[in-house]
């Protein structure tokens, strides 16, 4: 060749004729010499290099191996760089035999022979040779361009040929490699393709089997590929195939099956002409080829082979054969040899054969065209006496039957029911597990299973004439659901069958008006079957097939009752929703062979579940309907797991997605209880799931267009789409609407322009606030029920969503509630649950809000459940009472029930009072005022309030002291009463905390000090106690006297005694006040009293009269009290301890009566007398003595003592020894007089003086008692201390220890004082006592005792030097 050659691989290549080497890796050979042995060939420099790292062509050249197989130096696929080795000798031997058939053409036929003039060359070199003799001629490649086309087309050729070479011995990854390689190749060349195969299989008949077949699945994939098909081709291929898909070879089926599917691809060119072949082949009267049975069976279920046009001809086809093979029926060979590849074992049983499934159709369809009954039963009888182990042989089995009932439908169902009554099925329902699974057993385990699959298949082949067949199959295949042996085969079987039977019904025009009586009892087996699923796990369609079932009951009539739709649809939604989390669905199914798409089957079983919520509500449009549902999707709403409430929240709005869109309700009819609803999904849209948060801020807006439909009347496109046009689910249970569904129709633009869309673009709280704008009161009220049920929820976020949403709506809508009693008592009921402070504030807020226009409706409400009062009821009444001008209410309020004082009924036979609850009100409000004047809320309500509150509880001690002299309580209630305070102490204590909270404390300390509240204990002393409270008004100048007395001049003709009672005993004592003129004039009090004493009340006459007898209206009595004095103190001298007492008494009592005047100069006297008896060994006279002391002193307040100073200054050691007095009584008047003497005396500060004498005890208070003597007195130092030293000589052992305290206390502060003062005898007498105190029982006395005897030595020591 010239230097101006082509050369495929060199910029520039020159090759000489004879230059050809095919078997060698590296090729150098002379001109003139060919050698196809040896290893390393010299060439000229003009050789062809096929090892060369960079190859390089003419620019109009092709190189195919840099873009098919990658043969540079570079590639990293071995196989890839062994295979263009390979095609690179093709292509030299290919090319050189072009150019040697193009310089030389007279020696033609020697080329032609060259493959046997060379014996070393294998086959390879053969079929080249035969490939180049066929494919152009010479003149063709004289052109350059011709010649490029002819080089291409022979370089694809040979890649094809060297891949089709390889195929043989590639592993099956390299083989999928390869194949799609040649498919690339058929899809630009397919007639280049195509022949390369042919001509393999041609030249080389005795490949191996598995070439072949591998052969055969590249053939199949070129055939695909190819979009038209020479008719040569096609009689080639289908000769082929036909040749080899009988062929028994080592593959067995698999041989067969990859010649036949060359046969199924062929019929995408040509599917009549195949087609015509098999229909000659199956009526020969032989029973046909399993092959034939192949690939009709893969034509039959490949629906994509086919367009709809050729596959309606091809199932006429069928049905023409059918016909025509029904005298095989007769013929006992062909029968025996159908039945036997029916019941013949495949390789696995768990997947059908193509050829099998077409056989089982193929014998249905003869059956079908069988005139003869006998016959057809006859054939179904043998059929189902086989074994119905295994699923496909089942369904097999059933469609055959089915097929059959089409046209023999009577028979068939007379062969069923003989079928279903013969011994081994009533053995296999009532026996089978009793037994070890034998093979004979296996054979009849399951064909109950089989029962079913056929009734359903009747059912679809009974098209028009099914309804009234409807209720008998339900009726069987309900009896062998309940009776079988239970197992996921029947379950599926059943399904499957019901499935078909609810296809069959809805493809019948009049279904829809039909009565159908095994309904129920099919939604029966439903639940039991959804119920027996598992709850952990989700790897079947089971619950997707069930909920479709009844996704199409519930379009049948009659309708379902509302228990067991309700028990339908609980067991529905909580198979659905109950169901562990994605993750958790997937980890069961990790080990399965073949694991199932989890995401795409939860979310098919979501939409069937939807598809359930969205029939219900068609068939019944209804607010009631949709109520019933809502009602049952609440429990799942405020599920405690995160993923329960999603997926509730998604089929809610996707339930009112529908609504919104369908508009099928009546816009006249109005909503039930949706309140509840709103309530619900605006808790929801604080959930912390972000979709579940998304999700219902989309059912919100649904709703709220759902709402602003219903109430403006609008019915879009409802006059021309009536309820039977509403959109249907389909017949394999698609959702009518839901969120993944783009088929459903829009809205009209116009609407989705109108501002309702607006409720999309606000937030959570917005959006709520907007919707909540149209609520009506009733709906109102459900939303509020619902946040407060929400507060007694265990999640957190539940219970801060509740609380803010209850805030909002009371302050939205709070004046206009009613019922707001029931809520406060709802509210009280969750409280305490409640953990989070911020939902707590926020519901305590609201009850401040709702009291705003409610208060008397909550205190009533209130007060049923604040006895006794916990601290969950006291916080409501402090939000009750948060703001001023409601504080004040609720306290009038509280008053006003206080007021209601009915005895309680003790009736024999215990039947209910109506005044009961009135009775445990008033003490609810008792008990509830005294709490409450602890309360910051209440503080200034109740300083406000004063006078009505100090009347209404002195007459409430009254009512409970009459209520101890009722009857006793029965043995019941003793023990309920015995655990929390009696009403009496509730009063008396809240009559104290009124005084001591309220700034009375001084009035407080007058009763508490001298022991006055053991009074109030008693009905008989209620008078005293009375009476010595308002004195101790008077005598501290309490600035409440005007408001107390305006208030008592109301009650004192009110229409209860007890009050009249009270306000008079006050009014008796506030006579002696000088601020009683300024309120009422002498002469109206004189009135006043009169009408007292006209009372029907003896204790009121009585009281009027004492205060008719007041010196306020006779001056004159003063000049007698006082000459009364003189002869009355003379006789404290009198022997009678009694008479002695009482002498004492009446002078407090002169002293009491002569009010202003006082006792004049004769206190001093008075004063003097009473002092003496202070140390009296006669307990009563001394606690006489010192009451007098102390009433003598409160006389004197505010006037000019004089000399009484000096004795109270004397009384002051003597009166705090007695705190240490042996007798109670003379403690209690010691304090009294020591407290008022210390007041007289101006001693500060005055409260904790009066909390130490009251309550302290001790060494410390002692202490301060002592520090408030010798602060407020220390002139008079000499005087206490010599005192104290004479109390060391008394008889009595605690006044001596007591005076020894002091001393000592003295001693510490004032040492070289008291060594002054103290003489031996008592410093002796020291030292005993303090020794005596070293034993005391109490730790501080002896270490106190220690301590002085040590300083008292040394103040000894220190005198003796």
């Amino acid at each position: 060749m010239e230097p101006t050659t082509l050369d495929c691989r060199d910029k520039e290549l020159a090759m000489e004729p004879t230059t050809l080497d095919y078997r060698d890796k590296e090729l150098a050979m002379e001109p003139t010499t060919l050698d196809y042995r040896d290893k390393e060939l010299a060439m000229e420099p003009t050789t062809l290099d096929y090892r060369d790292k960079e190859l390089a062509m003419e620019p109009t050249t092709l190189d195919y191996r840099d873009q098919e197989l990658a043969m540079k130096s570079t590639t990293h696929d071995c196989r890839d760089k062994e295979l263009a080795i390979g095609m690179e000798q093709l292509v030299d031997t290919w090319v050189g035999r072009i150019s040697s058939h193009v310089s030389r053409p007279t020696k033609e036929p020697a080329c032609r022979k060259a493959p046997q003039d060379h014996a070393g060359r294998g086959q390879q070199a053969q079929h080249t040779t035969i490939l180049l003799c066929k494919s152009r001629s010479s003149e063709a490649a004289l052109l350059p361009q011709e010649h490029r086309m002819f080089m291409e087309e022979a370089y694809n050729a040979a890649i094809c040929f060297k891949m089709l070479r390889d195929i043989n011995s590639s592993d099956p990854l390299h083989l999928k490699y390869i194949i799609k390689k040649v498919k690339n190749m058929a899809e630009g060349s397919p007639n280049l393709v195509m022949e390369t195969i042919h001509d393999y299989f041609t030249d080389n008949p005795e490949l191996s089997s598995r070439h072949k077949f591998r052969l055969f699945q590249v053939l199949k994939n070129v055939i695909g590929v190819s979009d038209t098909l020479e008719q040569t081709w096609k009689r080639r291929f289908m000769k082929l195939a036909l040749e080899n898909m009988t062929k028994s070879t080592e593959l067995e089926d698999i041989y067969q099956n990859a010649a036949s599917d060359v046969l199924v691809a062929l019929c995408q060119h040509s599917w009549l002409e195949v087609a015509q072949h098999l229909e000659t082949e199956l009526l020969t009267g032989v029973f046909p080829h399993r092959s034939l049975l192949y690939v009709m069976g893969v034509l039959s279920s490949h629906k994509e082979l086919l367009n709809k046009e050729d596959r309606a001809r091809w199932e006429e086809l069928l049905a023409q054969i059918a016909v025509k093979s029904v005298p095989f029926l007769n013929t006992d060979v062909w029968s025996k040899e159908l039945l036997w590849a029916l019941t013949k074992p495949s390789r696995t049983q768990q997947e059908q054969l193509p050829e099998k499934t077409f056989l089982f159709t193929y014998y249905g369809m003869i059956l079908q065209a069988e005139e003869d009954s006998a016959t057809v039963r006859t054939h179904l009888q043998s059929l189902l006496e086989t074994s119905h182990q295994w699923p496909k042989q089942r369904e097999g089995i059933a469609l055959t039957v089915g097929l059959a009932a089409s046209r023999h439908l009577n028979d068939v169902w007379a062969i069923l029911d003989q079928f279903g009554r013969s011994g081994p099925i009533k053995w296999s329902l009532h026996s089978f597990s009793l037994k070890g699974p034998s093979s004979e057993d296996l054979r009849w385990k399951w064909a109950s299973s089989t029962i079913l699959l056929a009734y359903g298949q009747v059912a679809a082949s009974a098209k028009a004439h099914i309804l009234p067949w409807v209720d008998n199959i339900l009726s069987r295949m309900i009896f062998y659901f309940r009776y079988s042996s239970w197992d996921e085969n029947l379950k599926q079987s059943f399904l499957t069958a019901t499935l078909m039977l609810m296809g069959a019904i809805s493809r019948n025009e009049g279904a829809h008006s039909y009565e159908f009586s095994q309904t129920s009892e099919l939604l029966e087996c439903l639940v039991v079957l959804m119920e027996k699923e598992p709850q952990d796990a989700l790897y079947t369609e089971s619950r997707r097939q069930a909920l479709n079932i009844v996704c199409s009951l519930c379009r049948l009539r009659p309708p379902m009752d509302l228990n067991r739709k309700s028990r339908l649809l609980s067991t529905c939604l909580r198979s659905v929703f109950s169901l562990p989390l994605l993750d958790a669905l997937e980890k069961h199914t990790c080990l399965f062979l073949e694991p199932p798409n989890i995401q795409l089957l939860y979310s098919q079983t979501t939409e069937a579940l939807d598809c359930v919520l969205q029939s219900f509500i068609t068939q019944s449009p209804t607010a009631e309907e949709l109520h019933f549902l809502l009602s049952h999707l609440y429990v799942w709403l405020a599920s405690e797991k995160a993923h329960e409430r999603q997926r509730a929240v998604h089929s809610c709005a996707t339930l009112l997605k529908f609504l919104n869109h369908q508009l099928c309700l009546d816009p006249k009819e109005g909503f039930k209880r949706i309140g509840q609803l709103v309530g619900m999904l605006g808790i929801l849209c604080q959930d912390p799931d972000r979709a579940t948060q998304r999700t219902s801020l989309e059912g919100v807006g649904h709703l709220y267009q759902l709402l602003m439909r219903q109430k403006a009347g609008e019915t879009l496109q409802v006059e021309s789409l009536t309820p039977k046009e509403f959109s249907q689910p389909s017949a394999d249970g698609a959702p009518l609407w839901s969120s993944g569904d783009q088929k459903a129709t829009p809205l009209d633009p116009q609407e989705l322009a109108s501002p309702k869309d607006g409720i999309f673009h606000l937030d959570s709280s917005q959006a709520l606030k907007e919707l909540m704008r149209h609520l009506l009161m009733a709906e109102v009220t459900d939303l509020i029920w619902t946040a407060i049920s929400g507060l007694g929820s265990s999640s957190p976020f539940r219970v801060q969503a509740a609380a803010e949403l209850l805030l909002a709506v009371i302050h939205q809508h709070g004046a206009k509630l009613e019922t707001v009693a029931n809520m406060g008592r709802g509210i009280h009921l969750r409280l305490c649950s409640v953990r989070i402070p911020q939902a707590k504030e926020n519901a305590l807020h609201a009850i401040t809000l709702l009291a705003r226009n409610h208060t008397p409706e909550l205190v009533a409400a209130f007060l049923d459940f604040s006895m006794p009062l916990d601290s969950h009821a006291f916080r409501l009444w402090r939000a009750l009472g948060a703001e001023q001008p409601v504080s004040r209410l609720v306290l009038a309020m509280l008053l006003a029930w206080l007021q209601e004082r009915p005895l309680p009924a003790r009736a024999i036979n215990s039947s209910p009072n109506p005044k009961e609850k009135t009775y445990l009100r008033s003490l609810a409000a008792m008990n509830t005022l005294l709490e409450l004047q602890f309360a910051r809320e209440f503080k200034k309500a109740v300083r406000e309030a004063y006078p009505q509150l100090l009347l209404a509880l002195l007459t409430q001690v009254h009512y409970t002291l009459e209520l101890n002299l009722a009857a006793e309580p029965q043995r019941g209630q003793q023990a309920q009463e015995a655990s929390m305070p009696s009403p009496q102490s509730t009063s008396l204590e809240a009559l104290k905390s009124l005084l001591s909270t309220t700034g009375h404390w001084h009035d407080f300390a007058h009763l508490e000090l001298q022991g006055a509240w053991e009074h109030f204990t008693s009905i008989h002393t209620y008078a005293q106690g009375v009476g010595l409270l308002a004195r101790a008004m008077v005598q501290n100048c309490c600035w409440q006297i005007k408001a107390v007395l305006s208030w008592l001049l109301r009650r004192v003709q009110s229409q209860e005694e007890r009050e009249r009672k009270a306000a008079i005993l006050v009014l008796t004592e506030f006579l002696y006040s000088p601020v009683l003129l300024e309120v009422l004039p002498k002469q109206s009090a004189l009135t006043l009293l009169a009408q007292g004493l006209r009372d029907d009340s003896p204790e009121v006459r009585v009281a009027s009269l004492q205060g008719l007898g007041n010196i306020l209206f006779h001056p004159e009595k003063g000049r007698l009290l006082r000459g009364q004095l003189p002869p009355f103190l003379n006789g404290f001298f009198q022997n009678s301890e009694s008479v002695v007492v009482d002498i004492m008494g009446t002078v407090s009592e002169v002293l009491h009566r002569l009010g202003s005047q006082g006792a004049g100069a004769q206190s001093l006297s008075v004063a003097i007398n009473a002092r003496s008896f202070f140390d009296d060994e006669r307990d009563r006279i001394r606690a006489a003595a010192m009451a007098l002391f102390g009433d003598l002193v409160a006389t004197m307040v505010g006037r000019e003592l004089s000399g009484l100073r000096t004795q109270v200054y004397q009384s002051m050691v003597p009166l705090l020894l007695h705190l240490k007095d042996t007798c109670p009584k003379v403690v209690t008047q010691a304090k009294f007089a020591f407290y008022r003497c210390a007041l007289l005396l101006g001693w500060r500060p005055r409260h904790t003086l009066f909390c130490t004498l009251a309550w302290e005890r001790g060494l410390s208070a002692r202490h301060f008692l002592w520090t408030c003597l010798m602060r407020s007195s220390s002139e008079e130092f000499s005087i206490h201390l010599a005192q104290a030293l004479s109390y060391l000589h008394s008889h009595h052992q605690h006044m001596k220890t007591w005076a020894a305290l002091f001393i000592g206390y003295t001693i510490i502060y004032h040492p070289q004082a008291v060594s002054r003062m103290v003489s031996e005898v008592d410093t002796n007498l020291l030292f005993c006592t303090f020794e005596d105190l070293k034993k005391d029982p109490e730790p501080g006395v002896r270490e106190f005792a220690s301590r002085q005897l040590s300083f008292l030595r040394e103040v000894s020591e220190g005198r003796q030097q």
